[in-house]
């Protein structure tokens, strides 16, 4: 079996250099969930071949898939404690989705994998479809070695077992990358458990109140503050093709777009035109950005290089035109307006050519923002007939509409990588100021989550899966 070593914040050498597997004949069956949920597709070579999804997205909506996570042992069979740990967050991984449901450990009959083979009537009679197993070995020095395998208990047969070796506080990640693994191989798409979240920290009183810039895993572990609060922060937008945050600083007291560079923890201003300058995204490339400076009343949406060169002016100061979102192929640039009397949402041209209103409701939408898919927009919709604020999604021509939270006030709504979980802000009053929490929520308006943060949280800001 090859060894990948993995380097902290980066997985190219595991996903490039190529995983050993050991490959089933055929992935999982069409008769594990039963009528046309479900499609047979052979298990992908270890070339990385991608021969379709084993389960369809949709019957996994409906019906979660049935998974079992043993516990990872030493290479003896006995307990581990970073074996635990990681059948732990793995197991949270899946359930978290919404497209698997991992069975009670409570409920596994002992002794039921010998020698590294599943026990199989041990695993079907609990339902599982699926069942992962795997060991970890300390291999001295603060290194480990982590093996998985996936295996069908339908078929009785392997599907996959990879091997990497990592340093001890990598953990969490080995956990995360090895429910991506799972989640393709199962689903087939790629996941989004190895990726991590921006979003601002809010302490401090509502009329003195302290918000500084923030990064951590996506489940909300390995929380670090970036910013010390001394100039409140606000909307940051992860750069997708390298560890960089946009974000507005309200240094000496003027709102400004600022790049936080999270290798080195160096910041340097980017732009600040106008009255001020808000709502930074990043082009699809992460090469330029897209923000809207204010002036004489009115704002407009620029764009320029990321570097801070080359400002162009997308639309005119006639209207408030903010929140601009890239589609996924750089060729469009949904944003909200209110041209035509109320805040709308917008689609143009990248260049700033062939606006056209999208959103037709009795409210306003604002905060769009494109999935990396390229199939929705999610933005907030405010109304009288619906009592409150709410995150929706529609196709990019507008069709579609569908409310998928409401609350008191919900806001600022971004992808996760794959395109399948939205997370969002939920804020709630209190008898001193508000509660302010970030939430997940998959695309079908199901599987709303609260993501554990030590502090108030708004403004998420949902990264690539690491590189």
């Amino acid at each position: 079996m090859t060894r990948f070593k993995i380097q902290p914040l980066s997985r190219r050498g595991i996903l490039g250099a190529g995983a050993a597997t050991f490959i089933a004949p055929r992935a999982f069956a069409q008769s594990a969930l039963g009528g046309d949920d479900t499609t047979a597709a052979p298990a992908p070579a270890a070339s990385g071949g991608n021969n379709g999804p084993a389960i369809s997205v949709s019957g996994a909506q409906s019906a979660p898939i049935p998974i079992a996570v043993a516990p990872f042992t030493d290479p003896t069979g006995n307990p581990s404690q970073y074996g635990g740990q990681i059948t732990g967050v793995l197991s949270d991984d899946l359930g978290h989705s919404g497209l698997f449901r991992p069975i009670d450990p409570t409920s596994f009959v002992p002794n039921s994998v010998a020698n590294g083979t599943p026990v199989w009537q041990n695993w079907s009679i609990l339902g599982a479809q699926a069942l992962i197993t795997g060991d970890v070995a300390d291999q001295g020095g603060g290194q480990l070695r982590v093996e998985f395998r996936l295996w069908n208990v339908a078929q009785q047969a392997q599907v996959q077992g990879t091997a990497y070796t990592t340093t001890v506080d990598n953990w969490r990640r080995i956990a995360h990358i090895i429910g991506d693994v799972v989640y393709q191989q199962m689903i087939g798409e790629k996941g989004y458990f190895d990726s991590r979240v921006a979003y601002i920290s809010e302490a401090g009183s509502t009329t003195s109140p302290v918000k500084r810039l923030a990064v951590m895993d996506y489940d909300g572990a390995n929380n670090q503050f970036l910013t010390d609060g001394s100039s409140m922060a606000l909307s940051p937008e992860y750069n997708p093709a390298r560890q960089q945050l946009a974000f507005v600083s309200y240094q000496s007291n003027n709102p400004r777009v600022y790049l936080f560079n999270l290798q080195t923890g160096s910041e340097r201003l980017v732009g600040g035109f106008g009255d001020l300058s808000i709502g930074p995204k990043f082009s699809p490339d992460g090469n330029s950005l897209l923000m809207s400076v204010s002036r004489n009343g009115g704002a407009a949406i620029v764009r320029m290089s990321a570097d801070g060169g080359g400002m162009t002016e997308l639309t005119n100061y006639a209207s408030i035109n903010v929140s601009p979102s890239f589609s996924p192929d750089g060729s469009q640039i949904v944003f909200n307006s209110d041209r035509d009397g109320n805040q709308q949402l917008f689609v143009m041209n990248a260049d700033g050519s062939g606006a056209k209103r999208i959103s037709f409701g009795a409210g306003r939408y604002a905060e769009p923002a494109w999935s990396p898919r390229g199939d929705l927009i999610c933005y907030t919709f405010w109304g009288s007939d619906v009592g409150g604020f709410s995150i929706g999604v529609m196709a990019p021509d507008g069709s579609g509409e569908r409310i998928l939270s409401q609350g008191f006030l919900v806001e600022s709504a971004s992808f996760c990588p794959n395109g399948r979980v939205i997370m969002f802000y939920r804020q709630t009053p209190t008898p001193d100021g508000h509660n302010s929490r970030l939430v997940t929520i998959g695309i079908d308006g199901f599987n709303e989550r609260l993501v554990d943060t030590p502090s108030n949280a708004s403004d998420p800001s949902w990264g690539p899966l690491l590189a």
